[in-house]
């Protein structure tokens, strides 16, 4: 089986992560893609009062409807920060048999080497990277990659991917995304604005029934 893993903090998730997730599904032919809310980031807070527990219930509320997006509380499950590396390592011993694809934004990758075990990330799991709206990939992707591993990639441009050594991908992908951001939904729902079209109906009535992001943001 070929699964998508989709972390964040997702608060709130909206649109923008939705057409993520689906766009990484079509592209890499994903069995399905699952969405794994982080407990404890390492790179940054949640910010706001929403709790692991209500931004699991949020997920679940967004992803109802879609028969290939599936819901994982695996980060909540451990206690400490929400190391990738840790998530990969559980989900191989737990479905050795499944091919792993980990998204990623573009930002993100060009600082995975300060990420925890970095190099490890290249074993476990093909990488999915997906550049900020309105941002394209530079026309050398190689250059992407950490300086101390410039060595292992080639670029297929056929496939547009980079290859590394171990066999794994680093699936570079291309299409528009939608320009929607958690902070600025956050920023309209504590100044009284709507969010309608941003983020589905169900999870915007779960954050008016629960009081979420009315006020002024704490960290």
């Amino acid at each position: 089986m070929r699964t998508g893993v989709f972390g964040g903090t997702f608060n709130p998730i909206h649109h923008g992560h939705l057409r993520l997730a689906e766009m990484a599904r079509e592209r890499c032919a994903l069995d399905q893609v699952l969405f794994l809310p982080a407990a404890d980031p390492p790179h940054k807070a949640v910010a706001g009062e929403a709790t692991f527990a209500d931004r699991m219930a949020m997920v679940a509320a967004a992803i109802a409807d879609h028969p290939n997006f599936v819901l994982s509380d695996l980060e909540g499950q451990r206690p400490g920060k929400s190391y990738s590396v840790e998530t990969l390592e559980i989900l191989r011993r737990n479905h050795p048999d499944d091919e792993l694809y980990f998204l990623i934004g573009m930002d993100s990758f060009r600082d995975i080497d300060s990420w925890r075990d970095y190099r490890r990330l290249f074993t476990l799991a093909h990488l999915v990277v997906v550049p900020r709206p309105g941002v394209t990939f530079p026309p050398v992707p190689e250059r992407m990659v950490p300086v101390a591993m410039a060595g292992e990639f080639c670029y297929d441009a056929a496939r547009h991917a980079l290859l590394h050594q171990s066999g794994m991908r680093v699936v570079l992908l291309a299409d528009d995304c939608l320009d929607i951001s958690s902070t600025a939904i956050r920023s309209h729902l504590a100044a009284g604005r709507s969010v309608r079209y941003l983020l589905p109906s169900t999870v915007s009535e779960y954050i008016s029934i629960h009081g979420l992001y009315r006020g002024p943001e704490r960290s």
